[in-house]
Protein backbone atom coordinates (compact mmCIF):
# COMPACT_ATOMS: atom_id res chain seq x y z
CA UNK A 1 0.00 0.00 0.00
CA UNK A 2 1.37 3.43 -0.88
CA UNK A 3 0.46 4.63 2.62
CA UNK A 4 3.76 3.14 3.84
CA UNK A 5 5.60 6.11 2.37
CA UNK A 6 4.04 8.33 5.02
CA UNK A 7 5.22 6.24 7.97
CA UNK A 8 7.47 8.22 10.24
CA UNK A 9 6.09 11.55 9.00
CA UNK A 10 4.05 13.92 11.14
CA UNK A 11 0.53 14.86 10.09
CA UNK A 12 1.75 18.40 9.57
CA UNK A 13 4.36 17.20 7.07
CA UNK A 14 1.79 15.09 5.23
CA UNK A 15 -0.60 18.06 5.09
CA UNK A 16 2.17 20.10 3.48
CA UNK A 17 2.46 17.43 0.77
CA UNK A 18 -1.32 17.31 0.30
CA UNK A 19 -1.36 21.05 -0.29
CA UNK A 20 1.17 20.83 -3.17
CA UNK A 21 -1.15 19.00 -4.16
CA UNK A 22 -0.28 15.36 -3.63
CA UNK A 23 -3.32 13.16 -4.17
CA UNK A 24 -1.89 10.24 -2.22
CA UNK A 25 -1.16 12.42 0.79
CA UNK A 26 -4.67 13.85 0.65
CA UNK A 27 -6.22 10.39 0.44
CA UNK A 28 -4.05 9.19 3.32
CA UNK A 29 -5.20 12.03 5.59
CA UNK A 30 -8.88 11.66 4.66
CA UNK A 31 -8.72 7.96 5.49
CA UNK A 32 -6.69 8.43 8.65
CA UNK A 33 -9.14 10.97 10.06
CA UNK A 34 -12.34 9.32 8.81
CA UNK A 35 -13.09 7.60 12.14
CA UNK A 36 -12.22 10.82 13.96
CA UNK A 37 -14.88 12.62 11.88
CA UNK A 38 -17.43 9.84 12.50
CA UNK A 39 -16.85 10.10 16.24
CA UNK A 40 -17.21 13.87 16.11
CA UNK A 41 -20.40 13.61 14.04
CA UNK A 42 -21.82 11.19 16.59
CA UNK A 43 -21.49 13.92 19.21
CA UNK A 44 -24.35 15.73 17.52
CA UNK A 45 -27.91 14.49 17.52
CA UNK A 46 -30.08 16.13 14.89
CA UNK A 47 -33.57 14.70 15.01
CA UNK A 48 -34.80 13.93 11.52
CA UNK A 49 -31.36 13.98 9.89
CA UNK A 50 -29.42 11.04 8.52
CA UNK A 51 -26.23 10.41 10.52
CA UNK A 52 -24.33 9.95 7.26
CA UNK A 53 -25.31 13.48 6.20
CA UNK A 54 -23.61 14.84 9.29
CA UNK A 55 -20.56 12.64 8.63
CA UNK A 56 -20.32 13.98 5.06
CA UNK A 57 -20.39 17.55 6.34
CA UNK A 58 -17.63 16.61 8.77
CA UNK A 59 -15.53 15.21 5.90
CA UNK A 60 -15.97 18.48 4.02
CA UNK A 61 -14.70 20.25 7.13
CA UNK A 62 -11.71 17.89 7.21
CA UNK A 63 -10.91 18.64 3.57
CA UNK A 64 -11.03 22.37 4.30
CA UNK A 65 -8.69 21.85 7.26
CA UNK A 66 -6.16 20.10 5.01
CA UNK A 67 -6.48 22.85 2.40
CA UNK A 68 -6.24 25.79 4.80
CA UNK A 69 -3.82 24.59 7.50
CA UNK A 70 -0.86 26.94 7.99
CA UNK A 71 1.89 25.40 10.16
CA UNK A 72 3.46 28.78 10.84
CA UNK A 73 0.26 29.86 12.61
CA UNK A 74 -0.85 26.58 14.19
CA UNK A 75 1.35 23.84 15.57
CA UNK A 76 -1.23 21.05 15.68
CA UNK A 77 -3.12 19.91 12.59
CA UNK A 78 -5.40 17.66 14.65
CA UNK A 79 -6.64 20.60 16.76
CA UNK A 80 -7.26 22.65 13.61
CA UNK A 81 -9.05 19.71 11.97
CA UNK A 82 -11.34 19.32 14.98
CA UNK A 83 -12.20 23.02 14.82
CA UNK A 84 -12.96 22.87 11.08
CA UNK A 85 -15.01 19.68 11.32
CA UNK A 86 -17.13 21.03 14.18
CA UNK A 87 -17.61 24.39 12.46
CA UNK A 88 -18.70 22.72 9.21
CA UNK A 89 -21.27 20.52 10.97
CA UNK A 90 -22.79 23.41 12.91
CA UNK A 91 -22.81 25.69 9.84
CA UNK A 92 -24.59 22.99 7.82
CA UNK A 93 -27.23 22.60 10.52
CA UNK A 94 -27.83 26.34 10.68
CA UNK A 95 -28.12 26.47 6.89
CA UNK A 96 -30.66 23.64 6.94
CA UNK A 97 -32.81 25.48 9.47
CA UNK A 98 -32.72 28.66 7.39
CA UNK A 99 -33.94 26.70 4.39
CA UNK A 100 -36.86 25.57 6.49
CA UNK A 101 -37.68 29.25 7.11
CA UNK A 102 -36.68 29.20 10.75
CA UNK A 103 -35.64 32.67 12.02
CA UNK A 104 -31.89 33.25 12.02
CA UNK A 105 -32.00 34.01 15.71
CA UNK A 106 -33.60 30.68 16.48
CA UNK A 107 -30.20 29.18 17.20
CA UNK A 108 -28.28 29.89 20.36
CA UNK A 109 -25.31 28.40 22.07
CA UNK A 110 -25.94 27.36 25.65
CA UNK A 111 -22.42 27.96 26.88
CA UNK A 112 -23.62 28.75 30.36
CA UNK A 113 -21.53 26.77 32.91
CA UNK A 114 -23.52 24.07 34.68
CA UNK A 115 -21.94 24.24 38.10
CA UNK A 116 -20.45 27.70 38.51
CA UNK A 117 -19.00 30.52 36.50
CA UNK A 118 -15.51 28.98 36.73
CA UNK A 119 -16.61 25.69 35.21
CA UNK A 120 -15.94 24.86 31.57
CA UNK A 121 -18.69 22.24 31.50
CA UNK A 122 -21.82 23.43 29.76
CA UNK A 123 -25.28 21.90 29.72
CA UNK A 124 -25.17 21.69 25.93
CA UNK A 125 -22.46 22.79 23.55
CA UNK A 126 -25.04 23.66 20.96
CA UNK A 127 -28.80 23.44 21.20
CA UNK A 128 -31.68 25.33 19.62
CA UNK A 129 -31.53 29.04 20.48
CA UNK A 130 -34.80 29.61 22.19
CA UNK A 131 -36.89 26.91 20.50
CA UNK A 132 -36.81 26.15 16.78
CA UNK A 133 -40.26 26.13 15.26
CA UNK A 134 -39.34 22.84 13.59
CA UNK A 135 -38.61 20.04 16.11
CA UNK A 136 -36.35 18.40 13.52
CA UNK A 137 -33.92 21.25 14.04
CA UNK A 138 -33.25 20.19 17.63
CA UNK A 139 -29.56 19.66 18.18
CA UNK A 140 -28.27 17.90 21.26
CA UNK A 141 -24.71 17.33 22.35
CA UNK A 142 -24.45 13.57 22.88
CA UNK A 143 -21.61 13.98 25.36
CA UNK A 144 -24.05 15.67 27.74
CA UNK A 145 -26.91 13.19 27.27
CA UNK A 146 -26.61 12.03 30.86
CA UNK A 147 -26.99 15.62 32.08
CA UNK A 148 -30.05 16.13 29.90
CA UNK A 149 -31.59 12.89 31.11
CA UNK A 150 -30.86 13.88 34.69
CA UNK A 151 -32.68 17.18 34.31
CA UNK A 152 -35.66 15.85 32.42
CA UNK A 153 -35.61 12.39 33.94
CA UNK A 154 -39.07 12.90 35.32
CA UNK A 155 -40.34 13.68 31.81
CA UNK A 156 -38.98 10.61 30.02
CA UNK A 157 -40.05 7.07 30.73
CA UNK A 158 -37.47 4.30 31.04
CA UNK A 159 -38.43 3.14 27.55
CA UNK A 160 -37.96 6.63 26.09
CA UNK A 161 -34.57 7.04 27.78
CA UNK A 162 -33.38 3.73 26.34
CA UNK A 163 -34.65 4.58 22.85
CA UNK A 164 -33.01 8.03 22.95
CA UNK A 165 -29.70 6.61 24.17
CA UNK A 166 -29.60 3.97 21.42
CA UNK A 167 -30.66 6.50 18.76
CA UNK A 168 -27.85 8.82 19.78
CA UNK A 169 -25.39 5.96 19.34
CA UNK A 170 -26.29 6.11 15.67
CA UNK A 171 -28.52 3.03 15.64
CA UNK A 172 -31.38 2.84 13.15
CA UNK A 173 -35.03 2.37 14.10
CA UNK A 174 -34.75 -1.29 13.05
CA UNK A 175 -31.61 -1.86 15.14
CA UNK A 176 -33.19 -0.20 18.18
CA UNK A 177 -36.32 -2.30 17.75
CA UNK A 178 -34.31 -5.52 17.50
CA UNK A 179 -32.19 -4.66 20.55
CA UNK A 180 -35.21 -3.74 22.66
CA UNK A 181 -37.56 -6.39 21.29
CA UNK A 182 -39.92 -3.68 20.04
CA UNK A 183 -41.68 -3.03 16.74
CA UNK A 184 -40.23 -0.24 14.61
CA UNK A 185 -43.50 1.71 14.97
CA UNK A 186 -43.11 1.57 18.75
CA UNK A 187 -39.60 3.04 18.42
CA UNK A 188 -40.86 5.80 16.12
CA UNK A 189 -43.71 6.65 18.52
CA UNK A 190 -41.24 6.86 21.42
CA UNK A 191 -38.98 9.26 19.49
CA UNK A 192 -41.97 11.44 18.61
CA UNK A 193 -42.88 11.64 22.31
CA UNK A 194 -39.27 12.45 23.18
CA UNK A 195 -39.27 15.33 20.66
CA UNK A 196 -42.38 16.84 22.21
CA UNK A 197 -41.06 16.48 25.75
CA UNK A 198 -37.67 17.97 24.88
CA UNK A 199 -39.35 20.93 23.22
CA UNK A 200 -41.41 21.53 26.36
CA UNK A 201 -38.20 21.35 28.37
CA UNK A 202 -36.52 23.89 26.09
CA UNK A 203 -39.48 26.25 26.27
CA UNK A 204 -38.90 26.52 30.01
CA UNK A 205 -35.23 27.42 29.57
Amino acid sequence: MFYEQFEGMTDEQIVELAQKPDGKALEYLLNKYKNFVRTKARSYFLIGADHEDIVQEGMIGLYKAIRDFKPEKLSSFRAFAELCVTRQIITAIKTATRQKHIPLNSYVSLNKPIYDEESDRTLLDVISEDVPSDPEAMLIDRENLSLIEGRIGAMLSDLEKQVLSLYMEGKSYVEIGEEMGRHVKSVDNALQRIKRKLLKYLEKK
